[in-house]
């Protein structure tokens, strides 16, 4: 079956392909020449949801992660975190529902969303292995596969695959230690599968099982990072690299078979040691998409974790990530409210603007100067309709200064001083 990684190998160059990057600034050609490579994906390719550019060359990506918990499950929450981040622009949007509902909320956000879609299937299976046989770790393989093929027939754009978490890493907690050991959900459901029946992660044993139904949907395979660290004093430690490795592996077979993947990565890093992050995760997943949450540089501002989360994803971004999952206030704390979401997508779109300025993409500049010129004249018109978020910044500007001078420094304004 052909995928767009196929197509082009054929040579062939689909006419969505050239809107895209136009829309992104880049010839075609290099476009093309990313993907088969293996170095940038399309996400919303099959569904036309969105369609983007996630990889080399292409503007800085952001995501929102939306979904209900056990303890709260409201169809029409989720409706609402939804519309929020799109009216936040974020480029995606993933469900991550635990609720006995799950589907039902996914078919509302796969019917109502603009932007590529993504999940993590692990959920679902271990929703079904909590309804059917009492728990989480229940897993069984083919209900796993059958919840992944269903999902992509349903829509869906994109899966995050907790393959890289081995029966051979599990082990190695024997011996090593970590402060905050496994963070991730679906990581730390897979481990427990793994010590409970001492057999091999389903989705590793199987890999080209899954690589065979996403090559079917042409869906992109996010490769997640179940041991990614959840404490800055477990940052680049042997679970984390040994994780990566094994990804690589996994990516190279994916882009074998003619199938697009990105690599998901931590997590918490401090700051002086982000760039040799990214640097290492890249040359050990050759060069693939990456997809960072966060990263958080710092443990201890709960409350405040979309502001230790941007700072992470600005650097991050300039030393070469693409995609950058949004952090919401709420982060440790519980389930973010339809504000946090809004707040959560603005905090990675600063970040990731700031990243395209540092990589020197086309029209980042220009927008910046744009603006600059704009607020020299004093034209507040121009002001608010180039602001990242103009509704917020027209807000500000009638509640503090209405429409006269800004009540910031009055009749001291340095534009008017020089002026007059």
């Amino acid at each position: 079956m052909e995928t767009l990684i196929t197509q082009l190998r054929s040579g062939a160059i689909p006419d969505n392909l050239r809107h895209l990057a136009a829309r992104e600034g880049i010839p075609v050609e290099d476009l093309a020449s990313n993907i088969v490579s293996g170095e940038a994906v399309v996400l919303g390719h099959r569904t036309g949801r969105g369609t983007m550019v996630v990889g080399k060359g292409s503007r800085t990506k952001v995501n929102a992660n939306i979904g209900a918990s056990t303890l709260s499950s409201s169809l029409e929450h989720e409706r609402e975190k939804l519309h929020a981040a799109l009216r936040a622009k974020t480029d995606a949007v993933m469900d991550l529902s635990l609720a006995d509902n799950l589907d039902e909320i996914l078919h509302m956000v796969l019917a109502e969303s603009s932007v590529p879609v993504g999940t993590v299937p692990l959920y679902g299976a271990a929703t079904l292995a909590r309804l059917r046989r009492g728990a989480v770790v229940d897993l069984d393989e083919e209900e796993f596969l059958d919840v992944i093929e269903r999902q992509l027939a349903a829509g869906v754009d994109f899966i995050t695959v907790h393959a890289g978490v081995t029966k051979s890493l599990v082990d190695r907690f024997k011996t090593e230690k970590r402060v905050e050991g496994i963070v991730s959900r679906g990581g730390a459901i897979t481990a427990a599968y793994i010590k409970k029946t001492g057999r091999e992660n389903p989705l590793y044993a199987a890999y080209d099982r899954l690589l065979d139904i996403a090559a079917r949907y042409d869906a992109v395979l996010s490769l997640g990072d179940g041991m990614r660290p959840g404490a800055i004093a477990d940052a680049g430690d042997v679970f984390e690299v040994g994780e990566q490795e094994t990804l690589g592996a996994l990516q190279a077979r994916a882009l074998e078979r003619g199938v697009m993947s990105m690599i998901e990565g931590p997590g918490h890093v401090p700051i002086h040691r982000i760039a040799e992050s990214v640097e290492r995760i890249k040359r050990l997943t050759h060069r693939a998409p990456l997809y960072l949450l966060g990263p958080l540089v710092t443990d201890v501002a709960p409350g405040y974790d979309h502001i230790t989360s941007a700072i992470g994803a600005g650097v991050a971004g300039m030393a070469g990530a693409d995609f950058i999952c949004y952090v919401t206030p709420s982060e440790h704390l519980g389930l973010p409210t339809t504000q946090d979401v809004y707040d959560g997508v603005m905090a990675a779109r600063i970040a990731a603007h700031a990243a395209d300025l540092a990589k020197g993409l086309p029209g980042a500049f220009e927008w910046d100067l744009e603006l600059s010129r704009a607020r020299k004249a004093l034209d507040w018109d121009a002001q608010i309709r180039l602001s990242m978020d103009p509704d917020k910044a027209l807000r500000i500007r009638e509640e503090r200064s209405g429409t006269g001078a800004c009540t910031m420094c009055g009749e001291y304004c340095v534009f008017l001083v020089n002026k007059d």
